[in-house]
């Protein structure tokens, strides 16, 4: 089925009204509920169900796009509708940056139907996210029919396996092998990541730079070969890391054993697999060398046990 299958005219709003993102959500509610008796019905519920999602995590996912959403029970549907607030109204992006929110993507859905809401989810971000002109098109025009026209012309197909490509994301970015200690340091705190990707100026997949790095670079080098540190005395680690941090880059300190990559292609089953049985936390989508994303094991709790 395609993503534009999902929706009809009468559920997309060009002037949304709010002037705060719950307002929009709620007033977007409202809407649909004109014309859709059950959401008409529970819209009370509704409203409380996508809301208290959004504040266990927040449903932007950048370029001024939220997709707010909520799994009902006894909601035996898959409800589709689009807002464009009609003035600004601004969002936390990361990085605790604001961004203004320009297109809100309502999904609602029976609470059985998480694999519906996750390929809905991963089309319109593939579309949004990875095709700038086409976003720039709908936001030229906002209306309804132009919307649809536009989304049935990109032919996105929403099927029901969940594959590496309606997982990986963009965050953290890819750092490259010029960054030094200090930099990839600082991003690791701000970002509040363990690892990042590492890639050359042609965005070739090379490996990853973790904490584990930056830790084992400020030790000493004989201490490496040694089992029981409990007898030196004398010494402080990471005197050479402190030194260097600011011209030492990262060329000769990124990982490469161990690093586990797939292709965008790569079932649920075995990026799971992958997980449980290679120990690691982060698994790497990559095509023909090129760098396309990353999947975190907690992506999997997010975004498949508790969309």
């Amino acid at each position: 089925m395609k993503l534009s299958s999902y929706l009809s005219e009468d559920k997309i709003i060009p002037n949304l009204k709010g002037d705060s993102f719950e307002e929009l959500v709620s007033n977007l509610v409202d809407e649909v509920s004109k014309v859709n008796k059950q959401v008409k019905i529970e819209r009370s519920i509704m409203k409380k169900a996508i809301m208290k999602r959004e504040e266990e995590a927040s449903t932007y996912i950048g370029c001024g796009i939220a997709i707010p959403h909520a799994r009902l029970e006894y909601f035996d549907d898959i409800v589709v509708a689009i807002g464009f607030p009609e003035k600004p109204v601004f969002m936390k992006a990361l990085g605790d940056k604001t961004e203004e929110v320009k297109i809100i993507i309502l999904i609602l859905a029976d609470v059985l139907k998480n694999k519906n809401i996750l390929k809905i989810m991963s089309g319109i971000s593939r579309l949004c996210l990875k095709n700038k002109a086409v976003l720039d098109e709908i936001l030229t025009y906002k209306s309804a029919d132009k919307t649809i026209e536009i989304l049935d012309r990109t032919k996105i197909e929403i099927d029901h396996n969940i594959i590496a490509e309606d997982l990986y994301t963009h965050t953290p970015s890819p750092a490259k092998v010029t960054n030094t200690l200090e930099d990839i340091a600082k991003r690791i705190i701000i970002e509040k990541v363990s690892g990042i990707p590492v890639v050359d100026n042609n965005n070739n997949f090379l490996g990853e730079i973790t904490e584990r790095e930056l830790i084992a670079f400020g030790m000493p080098k004989h201490t490496t070969l040694l089992n029981d540190l409990s007898f030196i005395t004398i010494g402080e680690p990471f005197e050479n890391y402190l030194v260097n941090e600011k011209t030492m880059v990262i060329k000769d300190l990124y990982r490469t054993e161990g690093v586990i990559t797939i292709d965008k292609e790569a079932s649920l089953m075995e990026i799971s697999y992958l997980f449980i049985n290679r120990g690691v936390t982060r698994i790497y989508v990559v095509e023909n060398n090129k760098y396309l994303g990353i999947i975190l094991r907690s992506d999997i709790i997010k975004k498949i046990l508790h969309i």
